[in-house]
Parts: structure tokens; C-alpha cells; sequence
């Protein structure tokens, strides 16, 4: 009996959040297998899945404002998430966006609780995804994947921020400020610059490719 304790004693020395990382990559992993059904992902997707993820990290590292709580403006670091969504489609993106949140968790984790975690990094940043419903309308697609975003972050904060809400005010009101103050500066960002003639064509091209 003793010899088993020894075989697991360094379980004990795991933190909580350890666990819930491991769940995260568990989540991850199924959701990959069950996207694959749906959508086989080509060598060409993988590349370019790789290559949005990286510009984006890339990107998340420049802050232009940094909030308390978690969450930053940024020179549009979901922009090529976006593109890659309406490139290839929601399915490729959301697997994308999972990664890339997972990429932000070991960069600049602010973790309360496990659940907190689900649905501020892999399940927040995989909405992103949602942009790839609307393969016709890059702006459009930004503003949903954005909207998706914020929901997860929404419910956080209602769930396991409330407590940072000013007195007299709701935790409902406070989580939809404190999110949109941020969320929606770098939205407007990546908004604006994807208007940009020669960035907008060559998303295009790319697309045609796909």
C-alpha cells in the first residue's frame, strides 16, 4: 500500500490548475477529432492555421492598454484568426482560435477558477471562429467572431468577477462594460484595418486559393 502512495506522492505536489489545463487540452483534443468528421483538414489549412496563430500571438504581445482584470487592446491581434475563419471556414478557425487561447493562457494567465478558465481562454478566443460562417462578408464575419468572443468573456465576468463590481452596481452591467471597453477598441482595429484596399485584396487572393 505504501509503495503505491510513493508511486502517486508527486500528484500531490500538482496545483489546481494544472488539472484544469490538462481538461483544457482534453476539451481540445475532442473537439479537433469531431471537427475533422466535418471538415479534413488539408497540409494547405494546417500551414496557414499555423501561420494566423503565430501573427497573432505575435501581435497580443503589443499592448496598447492592458486592463486589471485580463484582456488588452492590441494592433489587431484577431485579425488573422479572422482571415484564416473566412479563408477556410468556421470549423478550421474554431480549432485555431482554441489553440491560439491556449497560447494566451501560458502568455498571460489570470485564472480563478477552472471554469473561468474554459471560458475566458479556449472557448473565448476558439468564437473567434465564428467568423467563417460568413465567407461572403469579411466585416460581418469580424463582428460575429468579436460578439463571440465577448459572450464567453460576459459570462466570466457575471460568474466570477462579480465581486469587482463598484458598489450598487450590477455584475451584469459591470461585466458588459469592463469587456466591451476593451473588446470593442480592438475590434474597431481590426475592423478599420481590414478595410484596408491591398490587405483586403490579398485575403481575397488567398482565399481563392484555400
Amino acid at each position: 500500500m505504501k509503495y503505491l502512495e510513493n508511486i502517486f506522492k508527486d500528484f500531490e505536489k500538482m496545483k489546481w490548475y494544472s488539472f484544469a489545463i490538462i481538461a483544457v487540452l482534453i476539451f481540445i483534443s475532442i473537439f479537433v477529432y469531431l471537427a475533422q468528421k466535418r471538415q479534413k483538414f488539408t497540409t494547405k489549412a494546417l500551414v496557414y492555421g499555423g501561420v494566423a496563430i503565430s501573427l497573432s500571438f505575435i501581435l497580443s504581445f503589443i499592448k496598447l492598454y492592458r486592463m486589471p482584470q485580463g484582456g488588452s487592446i492590441t494592433p489587431a491581434s484577431m485579425l488573422p484568426l479572422f482571415a484564416y475563419a473566412y479563408m477556410f471556414g468556421p470549423f478550421a478557425g474554431i480549432v485555431a482560435g482554441m489553440a491560439y487561447g491556449i497560447l494566451q493562457l501560458i502568455q498571460d494567465p489570470y485564472v480563478v477558477h477552472w471554469a473561468q478558465l474554459l471560458l475566458d481562454y479556449p472557448l473565448a478566443f476558439g468564437a473567434l471562429g465564428l467568423s467563417g460562417f460568413f465567407k461572403k462578408n469579411l466585416a460581418l464575419g469580424i463582428l460575429a467572431g468579436g460578439f463571440g468572443r465577448f459572450v464567453f468573456h460576459f459570462i466570466s465576468g457575471v460568474v466570477f468577477f462579480a465581486s469587482y463590481a463598484p458598489k450598487g452596481t450590477s455584475p451584469v452591467v459591470y461585466s458588459a462594460i469592463y469587456n466591451a471597453t476593451y473588446l470593442g477598441p480592438d475590434l474597431a482595429v481590426c475592423l478599420i484595418i481590414s478595410f484596408i484596399p491591398g490587405l483586403r485584396s490579398a485575403i481575397d487572393r488567398l482565399k481563392s486559393h484555400a
